[in-house]
């Protein structure tokens, strides 16, 4: 389904989105933190440390890559149709969406059911604000802050503060001494 136009009812990824938000439903319920993992790890299809408090919301789950000593507050939505990866040390805000669908810019495709999908990967230690959104075919470098309320469309290179709508970088961050 990546980097190239599909049509979601077409697809036999279905079954799977069903199962996903079934998946979702249940861990958004659960309280017990043990066993919210063990559906995120059965939602993503591997186990990890990953903590996102609930609600949390997916497209398919197994197309999201997680590294080590995540953290997402509640509300986080990741449309998941292309490869979503978050780094090691990740850090992110409530309300964040992170989506790797869109629709085509030409509405005679778009009318047609047609959405594009592109990957997305967020590098170790990046903090994400709150309110963040991440469009489609877009990589944050590691060691980023990425602002409250930001709609990031582009690459954000390594080692910056970047704010805004659209997105820019306002300066270079590096290690506290």
């Amino acid at each position: 389904m990546q980097d190239q136009p599909y049509r979601p009812a077409d697809s036999p990824g279905g079954v799977e989105r069903r199962q996903a938000k079934l998946l979702c439903a249940a861990y958004n319920r659960e309280d017990d933190t043990a066993k919210r993992a063990e559906i995120l790890a059965k939602l993503m299809g591997r186990p990890h440390n990953a903590h996102f408090e609930p609600p949390f919301f997916c497209d398919y789950g197994h197309n999201i890559h997680v590294g080590d000593n995540c953290f997402a507050n509640h509300n986080l939505v990741i449309l998941d149709c292309a490869p979503v990866t978050l780094g090691d040390n990740v850090l992110i805000g409530p309300n964040t969406v992170i989506s790797a669908a869109s629709h085509p810019v030409d509405p005679v495709a778009r009318n047609a059911g047609v959405f594009e999908a592109l990957p997305i990967t967020i590098g170790s230690n990046v903090w994400i604000g709150a309110n963040v959104t991440i469009l489609h075919g877009v990589t944050i470098g590691d060691n980023c802050t990425i602002g409250a309320g930001s709609v990031v469309a582009r690459d954000v290179p390594a080692n910056s503060l970047a704010v805004g709508n659209p997105c820019r970088v306002v300066r270079t961050i590096g290690p506290s001494r």
